[in-house]
């Protein structure tokens, strides 16, 4: 039992010395703020305390000297230097270790912590006091009303009346906007007729839906991707920020709903927050103080969570199972209809699993804040890391893998990027060199940038390397991005010696198959002597993806739907429109690949559907024999004797216990057009 409180503790204190390292990196900015002192003491007096408590004695009486340190800063007896900031760094490495193997029994081991021991007791010594820090002119900072980034947005979706015919379901797209925020849904009946002449088949009703979501306008938009031929749909932004709480919205929508009003978006833009006359109501506002004491979140075993996404995975083959029998086998309306409820609740179920599951990147980013400090105070260069949207979240697996690639980048930013102060300065830049960590949602798909301010990359001089080392054949014509691109072969390296740091040409290689793992993307773009930007696409999740189930030939496959822009039926005639394997459909001209072709099946001069997919900025049609539908598809990984086939990400198991492939639509463009190449 008392093995289960140690590594509850090592657990606990690992979240301390995380937040440790943080407000270390803040007081280095500003070395005045008394609240992060404070934070940094509270951290330091845990670890003490618990320590003591589960045995870590050396972790305890360690951390009780650089205790006394902070209570000398918080108290004014000693300002905040270098050397403390410097030394507390080294403090936390040793604190990291202690908490990895308890009490020290290795000579060698007792010897470094007593010198940095040593070091600690130095900054509290006589000799060591400064004077106290002036009370900080900053400190009367003026409060702001933090801002919820949402915005509210009226929908109306008005259905033709035959789009109950090709099995959609409007509740599900419903569901899917209350996913995507908080909706108020109002029903317009006025349509339908008596009872003696509606249609069971037919549609005669519409809905307004006011939703307040964080989400991108487009998020809204990919929910009506599949009837947007099926319906009237006008979405209109009507403020920015959430107005479903106002009272007055409450008074708008109860009085359309009594019908004494039409709910129309000119109505909510007329809704405006301040003013006596239109704070929230009494009673909403005293729900906060009521939730203040309530548990906000718990702990939960990393290990509980993907058991928890595995049983969801699983479930979600099952309810395909049940599908397939209630509407092919059965027929009976009973069992049709908890079919369709499990399906709704299933959904539900994937997305809160999925949910629980996302971690923000700013957890993983700390390592690296102090990465880019200690580096550059090693090289003796001045470099700022700034981190934009680090409260973007990921699957806890996707960022596992982020680690060795974002190591990679970060090193070679610093290493080969950022030039020295004086050269910057001679090149008319700020001495202090920027690498920035920027990561947004795109769609279904985060992205990561990785931007700096340096030299940035000279495409000759890399052609010429490439072509040195045997990677290309002297004369070949390559555009900027394929020379660009040449970066990530393995064993090409810009560097002519090799460091600590870099230079051994195992970099950028490793950070193109570690995100090609995750099914992500990266690419490069660079201007001499402004800098260079390294773009990461990565799902947002591995295991679960919504897709289009489509057959070639005999075979089914899966199409993930975030990849898809349009469908369209390719007619015979139209296929005489395609020349040299471009096609132009809806007035766009667009290179298309037939999937026969690449899975080398019998060509056909049958109806085909062409799936327009987006590789990189450009848009690319793949030929398929038949859409099926939509598809909660569970990836199966390959083992390993099928791990390097090119275009196939995974496999899934359908509900008539066949399987389907998933096709990685970045890689079989990709694919594509290297055989073309080859020819």
């Amino acid at each position: 039992m008392i093995d289960k409180f140690r590594a509850k503790f090592v657990e606990e204190s690992l979240d301390n010395v995380h937040d440790l390292e943080e407000a270390l990196l803040l007081l280095e900015n500003d070395r005045s703020d008394k609240e992060i002192i404070e934070r940094i003491f509270r951290a330091m007096h845990s670890l003490k305390g618990g320590g003591a408590m589960f045995g870590f004695n050396d972790l305890s009486e360690f951390t009780h000297h650089l205790e006394t340190v902070y209570d000398w800063v918080r108290n004014g007896k000693l300002a905040v230097s270098e050397e403390i900031i410097s030394v507390t760094f080294n403090a936390i490495d040793q604190i990291k270790y202690l908490l990895d193997v308890g009490d020290l029994s290795d000579n060698s081991d007792k010897q470094e912590l007593a010198a940095l021991t040593r070091k600690v007791q130095g900054l509290v010594s006589d000799s060591a006091v400064e004077k106290p820090v002036e009370e900080s002119k900053d400190n009367n900072i003026s409060e702001e009303k933090p801002s919820d980034h949402s915005k509210t947005y009226l929908i109306n979706f008005k259905p033709h009346a035959n789009i109950l015919q090709n099995g959609t379901n409007v509740m599900f797209l419903l569901d899917d906007l209350h996913a995507l925020g908080k909706a108020v849904v109002l029903f317009n009946d006025e349509k339908v007729p008596e009872l003696s002449k509606l249609e069971a088949q037919e549609c005669y009703v519409s809905w307004d839906i006011v939703l307040n979501t964080s989400e991108a306008l487009n998020e809204i938009q990919d929910v009506f991707i599949f009837v947007e031929d099926e319906c009237d749909l006008v979405i209109t932004e009507v403020f920015d920020g959430d107005i479903i709480d106002h009272v007055l919205f409450e008074e708008i929508i109860s009085k359309c709903q009594r019908k004494e009003e039409k709910l129309s978006a000119a109505l909510l833009k007329g809704i405006s927050w301040g003013g006596e006359e239109k704070k929230v109501s009494a009673e909403k506002a005293k729900k906060p103080q009521l939730k203040e004491h309530k548990i906000s979140s718990i702990r939960v075993a990393s290990n509980k969570i993907d058991e928890l996404v595995n049983l969801v995975s699983e479930l979600v083959t099952i309810q395909a199972q049940l599908n397939l029998y209630a509407e092919k086998k059965s027929g009976d309306p009973q069992i049709i209809m908890l079919s369709e409820n499990i399906q709704k609740l299933t959904r539900q179920l994937r997305d809160n699993a999925f949910e629980i599951s996302l971690i923000p990147i700013q957890n993983d980013l700390m390592r690296f804040q102090r990465l880019v400090r200690d580096l550059s105070k090693e090289l003796n260069k001045e470099i700022d890391f700034i981190i934009e949207g680090g409260d973007i979240e990921l699957d806890k697996n996707i960022i596992e893998h982020l680690t060795d690639p974002l190591l990679h980048m970060i090193r070679n930013c610093v290493d080969h990027a950022i030039e020295m102060p004086d050269e910057r300065i001679k090149k008319g830049k700020n001495p202090k060199g920027n690498i920035i960590f920027r990561a947004y949602y795109e769609g279904a798909n985060v992205i990561i940038k990785i931007i700096d301010d340096g030299k940035g990359i000279d495409p000759n001089f890399i052609l010429n390397k490439a072509i040195n080392k045997g990677l290309v054949e002297e004369g070949v014509e390559l555009s900027k991005k394929e020379i660009l691109d040449l970066v990530f072969k393995s064993g090409f390296s810009t560097k002519e010696q090799v460091s600590d740091l870099s230079g051994r040409g195992v970099g950028m290689d490793v950070v193109k198959r570690k995100i090609g793992e995750i099914r992500g993307e990266v690419s490069i773009d660079s201007e001499v002597d402004k800098g260079t930007t390294v773009t990461l696409e990565l799902p947002l999740t591995l295991s679960i993806i919504d897709g289009l189930l489509v057959t070639v030939a005999q075979s089914q496959y899966v199409i993930p739907i975030s990849a898809i822009e349009k469908i369209y039926p390719l007619e015979k005639e139209d296929k005489k429109n395609i020349f040299n394997d471009v096609i132009t459909l809806g007035g766009e001209q667009f290179p298309v690949i037939g999937l026969r072709s690449v899975f080398k099946e019998a060509i056909t001069d049958e109806k085909e559907h062409i799936i327009q997919v987006k590789y990189e900025d450009r848009q690319i049609g793949l030929i398929v024999d038949e859409v099926i539908g939509e598809y909660q598809t569970v990836v199966k990984p390959f083992g390993r004797l099928l791990k390097d086939q090119e275009v196939i990400s995974g496999a899934s198991i359908m509900g008539d216990g066949s399987v389907a492939m998933v096709i990685d639509t970045n890689r079989l463009v990709q694919f594509h057009s290297n055989q073309k190449l080859h020819k």
